[in-house]
């Protein structure tokens, strides 16, 4: 009866609209969810987590940042473990404790490792590298002069570890004790620093290379939540004005733009025309609660929404003819490509035939029966070529018959939170009721309903 029960409210939460407003715009409209529906939802979820859970790398207990089940690694990294990719897996194990993949007391196991971890590895005036050498916490360059700290990546651990801090916090000792290093953890975390002396945050930083990156970061792109948490800060915290003239530019990160009858409101990094990649619209939110977030620029579950029903509308549309896209199968995203590495987006120059399953699945509360629609397909309809021991791979193209049999850490980890937060909104509930959050986001002139509570 139990299991029963759980099926049944499992079902109700993925009634369609009830998180999203009208999505009438769209013309070429999926089924309807049934119980059968939501049985492929708990699958997808439970074997994602198990990238981060089974896949993780041994030592530190965190995300590799690839997993290829073909064993053919690039520049024998397989012990190669990242900072932001291991921060939405810190968030999996919340999900994976809640969802009974695992006992409560084997998370407090996995939590402790990574927390020691974290504590002995490389870190540069708080900050860790975006990546790591699993068994010796030495950074391993991103790229030839990003051998330092990387304030974005870092910024992705620290919203989990604010979860994992809130999630503890009233635990036993031993649960108050992991609350307590997470916690001491966001607390050295040198935002001010990171400014550079000046009015924005920047990327990166390094003691062999200085600021040689000298990426400031403007929006709009996936890290606003760096600059609400600098903001946050109880210890170095930064200046409202560096939100608004680093960040928006004072002002003009406004740029509003429309396709398919859904309005934009922000300018996007770089010129990306549609909304661009569809992670813009999952990272900074695995935490940062979109409902109802609203600042002088943008209302942010507008903005999110919007820009994966353009990308959604773009793949049904399919301008450039591309074998495979449709009602059942789309989204844009940042992903492994048929060449390479690619930002996929919904514009002539980026869509490049490619489908990142990641791209739907973590917009399930903005598109709950696009989303759904689209992983019933995959899952029913393309098991052999998709789905593997970690969920679905990480991208696709039926037009070029390329199908890899790998996994992203920095993409798999959204799937699972994100679909926890449409269930049950487990993340957006603990990361929105630390003190510092409210804080902060008041101090940048946001409102939300968190602010009220």
């Amino acid at each position: 009866m139990r299991k029963y029960i759980k099926v049944v409210v499992a079902a109700f939460l993925l009634i369609p609209g009830l998180h999203a407003a009208s999505q009438k715009r769209v013309s070429a409209k999926p089924g309807k969810i049934t119980p059968a529906d939501t049985a492929i939802f708990n699958q997808v979820q439970r074997q994602t987590f198990r990238y981060f859970w089974e896949g993780a790398e041994p030592n530190s207990g965190l995300a590799r940042e690839r997993i290829h089940t073909d064993n053919i690694y690039p520049e024998h990294d397989q012990d190669v473990v990242t900072s932001g990719g291991g921060g939405f897996g810190v968030m999996g194990i919340l999900v994976g404790i809640e969802r009974g993949y695992i006992t409560r007391l084997q998370g407090v196991e996995r939590l402790e490792k990574v927390l020691q971890f974290l504590e002995t590895a490389d870190r540069f005036h708080g900050a860790w590298p975006h990546w790591w050498n699993g068994k010796t916490g030495k950074v391993k360059p991103f790229s030839k002069f990003d051998d330092g700290g990387d304030l974005v990546e870092s910024s992705f651990m620290i919203q989990a570890l604010l979860c994992v801090r809130q999630y503890f916090e009233k635990g036993n000792a031993r649960e108050k004790k992991i609350a307590a290093r997470a916690d001491q953890l966001w607390r050295e975390v040198d935002f001010d620093w990171y400014r550079n002396g000046t009015n924005s945050l920047y990327w990166h930083w390094s003691p062999n290379n200085g600021w040689k990156m000298n990426f400031a970061v403007h929006g709009y792109n996936e890290c606003l939540i760096m600059y609400v948490l600098a903001a946050a800060s109880p210890t170095h915290g930064v200046p409202a004005e560096v939100y608004h003239q680093g960040w928006a530019e004072n002002g003009k990160i406004q740029k509003p733009s429309e396709k398919f009858g859904y309005p934009l409101q922000m300018h996007h990094q770089g010129d990306v025309q549609n909304g661009g990649p569809l992670f813009w619209a999952h990272y900074s939110y695995l935490g940062l609660d979109p409902r109802g977030l609203k600042d002088r620029y943008a209302d942010y579950w507008q903005e999110n929404q919007n820009q994966a029903l353009i990308n959604y509308q773009w793949c049904v549309s399919n301008p450039k003819q591309f074998k495979g896209y449709g009602v059942n199968s789309w989204g844009l995203t940042s992903s492994y490509s048929v060449k390479g590495y690619a930002g996929h987006a919904p514009d002539e120059q980026r869509d490049l035939g490619v489908i990142a399953p990641t791209a739907a699945l973590s917009s399930f509360p903005y598109t709950p029966v696009q989303s759904m629609a689209a992983m019933k397909h995959w899952y029913n309809n393309m098991n052999r070529q998709l789905w593997g021991p970690y969920g679905f791979y990480d991208a696709f193209s039926i037009q070029a018959n390329w199908f890899p049999t790998r996994y992203l850490a920095i993409d798999q980890g959204p799937i699972v939170v994100m679909m926890e937060n449409h269930r049950s909104g487990l993340l957006w509930n603990l990361f929105m009721s630390c003190p510092e959050i409210k804080t902060g986001l008041k101090k940048l002139g946001f409102s939300s309903p968190w602010l009220k509570k």
